[in-house]
């Protein structure tokens, strides 16, 4: 269950990037915000999306296991 989350939140970043660079430039254009100045917006929402990810990433994801020492088991 908590991968398909992942996967799900992974999937909707486009998206919400998209929408976000949207209703910015609906903004720009109603006179409210001057798009050189939403750029913080931009950098925030992206900060946002990757602190979702990780919150509800399995743990295996986000920590892989260590690689195998070289030349095979010490005996």
């Amino acid at each position: 269950m908590n991968d398909r989350r992942a996967l799900f939140a992974q999937a909707i970043r486009g998206p919400i990037l998209l929408i976000t660079i949207g209703i910015l430039f609906a903004l720009h254009q109603a006179g409210v915000l001057a798009i050189y100045r939403s750029w913080p917006l931009i950098l925030i929402v992206i900060g946002l999306m990757k602190l979702v990810e990780r919150t509800v990433a399995p743990p295996s994801v986000m920590y892989p296991p260590p690689p195998p020492p070289p030349g095979g088991p010490i005996r």
